[in-house]
């Protein structure tokens, strides 16, 4: 049983390595072509940053409900949203002192954030699971966030706002084929992932819920490494962008999608500590950034201080 929990253990850490080295081809590679594209740094953010950084939590999260396992796929979600705030970004403005903003990110990604963490806390109040119907809803919630993101794109270049300075650099073909290797070796390393965690949390007694919260510290070290390079070269609303657009896409697509194929259930600790936590974390993280458009390392420090009450109180309630 030793050998077996080491063995556990190993394949974990080598499929982190996995997850984090295929997440940097592929969010490397992305970005790239996007710069080639001439996209804005803030919806590069959002979309490419944001996306690439979220695939282990959604790989994770999907496979964990699909494979039976979808308390953990729930909290996988729901875990990543609270650490991505509270913690990341924690931690970045710590290190880096400020991370700064502007208002149109906060009124456009900073709401949609808060308006999805609202819906998807309203749906598992008031359904308790999520069906096929909730899928729909957040799915298409997505797509027309994405469709005010092309159409702010389309206004920054209208305007002659400033977009990438890379804009009409031809697109490397080799790009695409790392893009592709980098998704392939993401899947691979978030199954893995899975099911050490599982098997894990089966030995050691520990609830799937939890389990999955825990997940999230892994999961979520692709965007620790975007964001903290972005906001030390001076990229903040990348960085900003990065934490807002995971989020978002953590919540809509990342259970969405999963809730097309099959009834998610949640468990009540979920929809009543977790989910209620994110969105309070989610409105002080706003807050924060309204008053001068930053943060700083006070607003580090607290974010920080919020985690770790929350993790104190979950840890609590769970025995």
């Amino acid at each position: 049983m030793e050998f077996f929990i080491l063995a556990l253990i190993a394949a974990l850490i080598v499929s982190l390595i996995i997850v984090i080295k295929s997440a940097d081809l592929f969010v490397d590679n992305l970005v790239e072509i996007g710069l080639a594209l001439g996209i804005s740094e803030i919806i590069l953010g959002v979309t490419a940053s944001a996306v690439g950084t979220s695939l282990p939590e959604f790989g994770s999260a999907m496979i964990a409900i699909l494979t039976g396992n979808p308390e953990m796929g729930i909290s996988v979600a729901i875990g990543a949203n609270i650490w991505n705030i509270a913690g990341i970004l924690g931690i970045t403005a710590l290190f880096t002192g400020t991370i700064a903003t502007q208002k149109e990110d906060i009124n456009r990604d900073g709401l949609m954030t808060l308006l999805t963490a609202l819906v998807l806390t309203a749906f598992m109040l008031w359904f308790g699971e999520l069906t096929f119907i909730v899928g729909i809803i957040l799915v298409l919630i997505y797509i027309a966030y994405f469709w005010i993101l092309v159409r702010a794109q389309k206004k920054g270049r209208n305007t002659g706002m400033s977009v990438s300075k890379e804009h009409n650099k031809p697109i490397n073909k080799k790009s695409l084929l790392y893009v592709l290797i980098g998704l392939v070796g993401l899947g691979l390393g978030c199954r893995i992932i899975v099911y050490a965690t599982v098997e894990l949390a089966e030995i050691l007694n520990i609830p799937a819920a939890l389990a999955g919260i825990l997940l999230a510290f892994g999961t979520t070290a692709p965007e620790f490494f975007t964001v903290l390079t972005s906001a030390r070269r001076g990229l903040s609303r990348l960085a900003i962008g990065t934490v807002l657009g995971s989020n978002i896409f953590n919540l809509l697509i990342g259970l969405g999608v999963p809730a097309l194929f099959i009834t998610i259930p949640v468990e009540k600790i979920t929809s009543s500590v977790d989910a209620p936590a994110m969105v309070l974390i989610t409105v002080f993280l706003l807050i924060m950034l309204k008053k001068d458009m930053k943060l700083t390392r006070i607003s580090g420090i607290i974010l920080i201080a919020i985690y770790i009450a929350y993790m104190a109180i979950r840890m609590f309630l769970t025995g």
